[in-house]
């Protein structure tokens, strides 16, 4: 499996910026997807998820309704579109894939395998 995301930059507070994340691999590891962002000094968590079989999409309640995360029918791309950017979304920016069971909807990064090299996004 493998993951490449772009994307990242740096905007001023309230601007916008779309994720994009290439999949490739084995299929059944990509039933479900997420992404995720690391701060320095913070742990990574979760930022949103995608169920590509339910067809359903979850957020982190930090996104507050800003991001959107998609997967346009079930093809190999997965994007995430942030609006209002705030300095407090600084972070490294990480597609994932290869879920490991449990609850999808918590976004855990310990229940998936696989994660790409990361996008930086920088908000000022």
């Amino acid at each position: 499996v493998q993951l490449v995301e772009s994307g990242g930059g740096s905007v001023q507070t309230g601007g916008s910026l779309r994720l994009s994340c290439t999949t490739s691999g084995d299929a059944a590891s990509m039933y479900c997807l997420g992404w995720f962002r690391q701060a320095p000094g913070k742990e990574r968590e979760g930022v949103a998820a995608v169920n590509k079989y339910d067809r359903c999409t979850t957020y982190a309640d930090f996104v507050e309704d800003r991001f959107t995360i998609s997967n346009y029918n079930g093809k190999d791309s997965l994007h995430l579109e942030m609006n209002n950017l705030k300095p407090e979304d600084t972070a490294m920016y990480y597609c994932a894939a290869g879920f490991d069971g449990g609850d999808w909807k918590k976004i855990r990064p310990a229940d998936y395998h696989y994660s790409g090299q990361g996008t930086q996004v920088t908000v000022s």
